[in-house]
């Protein structure tokens, strides 16, 4: 398996990826002209054509018979172009000494704090494929990929992950608030917020702190809490040091986790070293590599060992990188080493 950047004789299996995601995946649209316009976007992204504000890095996991069973992108910067909203949970105490009586409400802010940071975003594995260091390198490629071109990306990365919702696309959060200012069903505004009109509804919802109280029990519930289907994503990004401080989404509630740039495990434990090719016995860890490449780039997961500042893979992982004996790769363990011990 490789990740590398998407290419518009992708779109075919993009089309196919987004039908198996289904409607609740709005980054990845189940229509063919807004893909292609997306791929042909992180093309431009790829080639340093983009500012900041704009970059959409697109990128897709192939298998060794050159099927696409994945994707996941970075953003550059959100809310540069236009504001970018989440709520803050926080707490509003009201007081009332002469009755006995002192109340801690969580409460709901509408802010803008996020503005310039990037994001990780549109990931998605086919089924068939969730098995062993699948996933793990799917996501990960992505902050192998930041390391190398730390230049390109703010201070601080963060991720709105999937809240709740039930089968038939139905958010209790959205249904005990936002549906009362916008007057339409989760799946509509979500699919609007898809498709880059999220400051337009955001503009129609209160301005003033809302006290969760007011909700429903089943909106105050799913604050801050994951989709099922988002909890593996959630737990990859909970050991590189991602957490959740807070803010959440302004439509489902689901959690915005983040995380300093510089803190990153695979950031800041990644290390440039020259590619040498033999044979890694069976025992070695396994390896995040990089051929740090912009335009060209390319990520696979290997075993290798490591010795002083070269790297020792086999050749196949070489020809997936395409890379030859000396060239600089950028590298980092696959899981933290406690964990690697673990899984070999």
């Amino acid at each position: 398996m490789i990740v590398r950047p998407v290419a518009i004789t992708d779109l075919p299996a993009l089309l196919d990826l987004a039908r198996c995601a289904g409607p609740g995946f709005t980054s990845l649209p189940a229509n063919e002209e807004r893909l292609a316009h997306r791929v042909r976007w992180a093309q431009r992204t790829f080639a340093g054509q983009v500012e900041r504000a704009d970059a959409d890095y697109l990128f897709v996991l192939e298998d060794d018979d050159r099927q696409v069973v994945g994707i996941s992108a970075l953003t550059g910067a959100v809310g540069l172009r236009e504001p970018w909203y989440n709520y803050r949970v926080g707490v509003t105490v009201s007081s009332a000494p002469e009755l006995g009586i002192q109340r801690q409400i969580p409460t709901l802010f509408l802010n803008n704090e996020m503005t310039g940071q990037s994001e990780i975003c549109s990931l998605f594995l086919h089924p068939e494929q969730r098995r062993g260091h699948n996933g793990r390198l799917l996501s990960l490629a992505r902050l192998l990929f930041v390391a190398e071109f730390s230049e390109l990306f703010g201070e601080k990365m963060i991720a709105e992950l999937r809240g709740h919702a039930d089968e038939q696309g139905c958010s209790p959060f959205w249904d005990s608030l936002g549906r009362h200012f916008f007057k339409k069903d989760f799946s509509y505004a979500d699919q609007l917020s898809g498709m880059g009109n999220k400051s337009f509804i955001a503009e129609l919802m209160p301005r003033q702190p809302l006290y969760t109280c007011l909700l429903t029990e089943q909106a105050q519930a799913v604050i801050g809490k994951a989709h099922p289907n988002t909890e593996p994503a959630m737990k990859i990004l909970g050991a590189e040091g991602f957490s959740h401080k807070g803010y959440i989404d302004i439509f489902d509630a689901g959690p915005v986790i983040e995380a300093p740039v510089s803190k990153i495990r695979t950031v800041r434990d990644s290390q440039s070293l020259t590619l040498a090719i033999g044979t890694p016995d069976e025992q070695a860890p396994v390896w995040l590599i990089h051929n740090r490449r912009l335009a060209n780039c390319r990520v696979t997961s290997a075993r290798a060992r490591q010795h002083g500042q070269s790297l020792l893979v086999d050749r196949l992982t070489a020809k997936r990188l395409q890379v030859q004996p000396g060239d600089m790769v950028r590298a980092v363990a696959l899981l933290k080493q406690g964990r690697q011990a673990v899984a070999a």
